[in-house]
């Protein structure tokens, strides 16, 4: 039996419809978040933090011992996290921490903090004010004194590390300049 018009328009209608649904399936909208949006509403205020410097000849001068603590001690270790966060496509500005370097002089594993010099001159944020990750491509060793923005899945998941504990992760994460 040879088709007739009305069910050949009928199966292009039908095969049209098909492709919309799953070959134009939208992609996931990446969310731009800041450091304040990791940390819970309820959660008590992040207070004694350094301000962010760009200004390296007084970094010494501006994170003293007494003000901060010891800089090998990590303020919150264990502090509470975004739980509605896990899974979401992000996109977060932060500092590179590097965790170890590529055989070839990059860097693929750090921990992302809000503000320069983090675990290394001042005591580590608080762990909900960190977060693992694991790029996609290594970054240059000396572009590593540069803000960057860094995109992916975000993991709610403990991850601790010589350095300091993150309340966050992001895996095969896409890492690009920071511009303002």
């Amino acid at each position: 039996m040879k088709p007739t018009g009305y069910y050949m328009r009928y199966l292009a209608a039908i095969t049209a419809a098909c492709a919309l649904v799953f070959c134009a399936a939208p992609a996931l909208a990446v969310e731009e978040l800041s450091w304040g949006d990791l940390v819970p509403p309820d959660a008590q205020p992040l207070i004694g933090l350094p301000q962010p410097t760009h200004d390296l000849a007084s970094l010494a001068d501006a994170l003293s011992e007494e003000e901060f603590g010891d800089p090998a001690v990590q303020s919150q270790p264990d502090a509470p996290v975004v739980a509605a966060l896990d899974g979401r496509e992000v996109k977060l500005p932060g500092y590179i921490v590097p965790l170890g370097i590529d055989p070839d002089g990059s860097v693929s594993e750090f921990l992302l903090v809000p503000y320069f010099g983090a675990c290394i001159h001042v005591p580590p944020p608080p762990s909900n004010q960190i977060v693992h990750v694991r790029s996609a491509r290594g970054i240059e060793l000396a572009e590593l004194y540069q803000p960057f923005w860094v995109s992916g899945a975000m993991q709610v998941e403990h991850v601790e590390s010589d350095l300091a504990n993150a309340g966050y992760r992001i895996a095969n994460a896409d890492v690009e300049p920071y511009t303002y």
